[in-house]
């Protein structure tokens, strides 16, 4: 039987193209100039232990002037890459001196632009830079002040322009902060202190803090031999958010209900209240990497009351969600609106929906549902020209048509959602199932 992170969508794809697409259906808004780019992972070899191990491959659809000029994907060339098959921990740790080299990455989870460089990101090594047609430039290290490998998913502050992020590590220090300069120099790092190594993948800033989350999978290296995971559910370990000054000081943590966090969709502050929101499953990998059965992640809120220290937390919806995004504008502050995609642990699920909550209105849930047989990932905020609001923009996302066995980039009016999409760009090849991207406008002039 097929692996579930190897069936399907899920499968790997073999060649690396670059062509025309096959189809427009609607019309491209002509506003929309740049490349919408989405990151994922896809083993060169045709085999991986699993889901998270896949060598990274970007793939990529140019709009320019009301048109898809061109559709192409590329591996991240890392030394994973160019090794196939070898061990991660071979090629990265040597015995000799004690030292990773955190050049060694798949490079498989996120893309980022920042600083004038597009980043591809995967929370185990550094960032790797490529060009907008998808070439692979090299690690990138801020000038080789970065020491640790770097999170995939740092948070650019809209107000101040810094990249705000963290990396984790499986030695002391286990946990590192960092805030970078718009131009690209590494202003602030800071090691926060931390029991054990944790497998923190997310965080969430507001305009004035950084809010980590130490929860229960923790580091268990007698994983690797079994499953080539080296993570496992520890009740023992607890569940707490930790609320630290963007510009440094002291980490104030606040316990939680036991859970784990994959995904953050925002943070705000005001009246001395943080509001985090984010999706949410009851456990994780309990009994190791292969163990699904701990829940669907469902929209969750916690409120962190800085003068009580005391938490409140609860369900927003009770949907089996993922991807959760926000419009970049409003990313650390009161936002209005936020987008998910349906989530499902099957191969070929039905259908895929993407939902838009308002969360000024108690979480109420606008749909727009995929026709069946066709199946999507995380749908990423573009604003139009001149944007008004958090909903006054464009949802970007890869979907799947089953039927065809071919992929297409679906743009659908973020203001109402539940409309036939503005525009489809049908691709002559399959697009797998992959993580997360981001639209970089006028990338390509």
């Amino acid at each position: 039987m097929t692996a579930l992170h190897l069936a399907g969508n899920n499968a790997p794809v073999t060649a690396e193209v670059t062509l025309e697409p096959a189809e427009v259906i609607g019309a491209v808004p002509e506003e929309l100039n740049g490349v919408y780019l989405r990151n994922g992972p896809n083993p060169r070899t045709g085999w991986s232990p699993h889901y998270f191990a896949g060598d990274g491959m970007v793939h990529a659809v140019a709009l320019d002037a009301g048109q898809a000029r061109w559709y192409r994907n590329r591996y991240v060339r890392t030394p994973l890459f160019e090794h196939p098959g070898e061990s991660r921990m071979a090629l990265a740790f040597d015995q000799a001196t004690g030292q990773v080299d955190y050049r060694v990455t798949t490079a498989n989870t996120h893309l980022v632009a920042y600083a004038g460089r597009l980043l591809a990101l995967e929370e185990g090594g550094f960032p790797y830079e490529i060009t907008p047609e998808l070439e692979t430039v090299g690690p990138y290290s801020f000038g080789g002040s970065l020491r640790t490998p770097m999170t995939a998913h740092p948070k650019v502050c809209p107000g101040t322009g810094e990249l705000v992020f963290f990396g984790y590590r499986l030695r002391p220090p286990y946990l590192t902060y960092y805030r970078a300069a718009p131009s690209g120099e590494l202003v602030q790092e800071q090691v926060v202190e931390v029991p054990r190594a944790t497998m923190m993948h997310d965080f969430a800033i507001t305009e004035n803090h950084a809010i980590f989350m130490d929860l229960p999978v923790v580091f268990d290296p007698a994983g690797i031999a079994a499953t080539g995971m080296p993570w496992r559910w520890d009740d023992g370990h607890g569940a707490r958010f930790g609320v630290m000054r963007r510009d440094g000081g002291p980490v104030r943590w606040f316990e939680v209900e036991p859970c784990y966090v994959w995904h953050t969709m925002n943070a705000s502050e005001a009246d001395g209240v943080i509001t985090v929101t984010g999706c949410r499953v009851p456990t994780l990998w309990r009994d190791g990497a292969d163990d699904i059965s701990g829940g669907l992640p469902n929209l969750h809120e916690w409120r962190l009351n800085l003068a009580t220290g005391t938490v409140a937390e609860r369900p927003l919806d009770d949907m089996p969600i993922e991807y959760p995004r926000v419009a970049d504008a409003e990313v650390g502050r009161n936002h209005r609106y936020g987008y998910v995609t349906s989530f499902s642990l099957e191969a070929e699920p039905e259908r895929s929906e993407i939902y838009k909550y308002d969360l000024a209105k108690g979480a109420a849930r606008e749909v727009h549902r995929l026709p069946d047989g066709h199946t999507c990932g995380e749908a990423v905020f573009v604003p139009r020209r001149d944007s008004s609001g958090d909903d006054d923009g464009y949802l970007m996302t890869f979907a799947h048509d089953r039927a065809r066995g071919t992929g297409y980039l679906a743009i659908l009016d973020a203001a109402d959602l539940s409309a036939r999409p503005v525009a489809e760009i049908h691709l002559p090849v399959r697009v797998p199932t992959g993580f997360h991207g981001n639209w970089v406008p006028d990338a390509l002039r």
